[in-house]
């Protein structure tokens, strides 16, 4: 294995998934390691579109691990020395007081979008654009997709994502509901 210098390629918690796999391809076994849920990794649908936009810090969430604990077993593998990550606080997974089942008026279901090697954020942001005041929009994924849900809720959105089975549904309404 080829060992880059911490300031050749820092691995971060902002590093994306797909830039440290071409870096460290060797990286992959660790990260399925690290966290089961990663095995999708080897799917090269999710590998191209997924991989690309999700940073080690927003794997880790979906993997359900300390991303700090994450980035320092990378960094140890690839060479690199470990650094102080400050863990951010957990997203609250109680429903929030704005969910009403009966307000969701538009479901997207993106299983299909994400299987062609597609991704649902530009469909998911015009549907929004059309979302009535007061309604939710519900989107179903195979993941949480969290690298949408923080653009999301950087134009303004609350956002809550309820997993059931493998299949993450993720409510989203207008911040000043």
């Amino acid at each position: 294995m080829t060992k880059l210098q911490d300031n050749q390629f820092p691995i971060t918690p902002k590093t994306k998934i797909a830039d440290l796999l071409i870096a460290y391809p060797e990286v992959e076994n660790l990260l399925i390691e690290i966290a089961p849920a990663f095995a999708k990794l080897k799917n090269p649908i999710l590998r191209k579109t997924i991989a690309r936009v999700t940073s080690l810090q927003q794997a880790a969430l979906i993997g359900k691990v300390a991303v700090g604990e994450m980035v320092n077993k990378i960094r140890d593998f690839v060479g690199q020395s470990t650094l102080d990550i400050t863990e951010p606080g957990k997203e609250d997974s109680e429903k929030p007081d704005w969910f009403d089942h009966d307000n969701v008026e538009k479901t997207l279901d993106g299983r299909p979008i994400l299987a062609k090697g597609e991704h649902p954020l530009g469909q998911v942001f015009q549907d929004l654009l059309k979302l009535p005041e007061g309604k939710i929009y519900l989107l179903i994924t195979p993941f949480l997709p969290a690298p949408l849900v923080e653009k999301i809720q950087e134009k303004g959105y609350n956002t809550w994502t309820d997993e059931k089975g493998g299949v993450f549904n993720t409510y989203i309404i207008a911040k000043n509901q």
